[in-house]
């Protein structure tokens, strides 16, 4: 189940999976894709799931023909390293996208953008598009909202005893939102929200608001 939030005056609905999408510019955004980086660790030996490969494209086709989308950006980071096995799926997967692509590069974004440009994608340092920047890594110097990734933010629960709960989760304040990590294996950092700020934390299919949610929609 989405959630509908707003955020400088704009109405937004955030997915379970770590997506946003912003229904005005009908512009789907995702952020901290990591591609490439399973078959990294395939390489170096570690124990992860071939089919772990292919849950980065399903869950984008599944967002695709929920939203269906005219544009999808890509906040950041979107293959992890070099390019590797993934880069040949990934391309593929560039041919089928119904959407327009592009991508605010992040700083795991190694790739040269005319690799990314000579399959259809658009690459730039960052997007102004009113009332939002969109970022890979958070900015606090610009005056208007931001939009970005890179911190794969996270909320811990906590239980009775020592038990607690780590889960990824939109992090709203007042001129900024931070998406978490869309791919797999990516880890996490927790945050330290303020008494004012949004947390939206997923959970297998649903959003959970946390913190104040004032001018929200369930």
């Amino acid at each position: 189940m989405t959630h509908l939030a707003e955020f400088g005056g704009e109405r937004l609905e955030l997915h379970p999976w770590g997506a946003l999408y912003w229904e005005r510019e009908n512009t789907l955004m995702v952020s901290d894709v990591h591609f490439g980086k399973i078959s990294h660790f395939r390489k170096f030996g570690a124990a992860v799931p071939r089919k772990a490969l292919h849950r980065n494209f399903e869950r984008l086709n599944g967002l695709l023909a929920h939203f269906e989308p005219a544009t999808i950006c890509f906040l950041g980071d979107l293959f992890h390293s070099h390019i590797n096995r993934e880069w040949e799926l990934f391309r593929h997967w560039v041919e089928t996208c119904p959407a327009k692509i592009e991508l605010v590069l992040g700083n795991h974004d190694i790739i040269s953008p005319l690799r990314y440009e000579a399959i259809g994608i658009s690459c730039s340092d960052q997007q102004e598009r009113a009332p939002f920047l969109l970022t890979h890594h958070p900015v606090s110097d610009f005056d208007g909202y931001n939009i970005c990734g890179h911190i794969h933010p996270a909320v811990r629960l906590r239980g009775s005893g020592r038990q607690h709960l780590r889960l990824p989760c939109f992090h709203i304040s007042h001129q900024q939102l931070i998406l978490p990590a869309f791919g797999a294996f990516t880890g996490s950092h927790v945050m330290d929200p303020s008494p004012t700020d949004r947390i939206y934390a997923l959970a297998d299919s649903e959003i959970i608001p946390l913190l104040p949610t004032a001018g929200d929609s369930p």
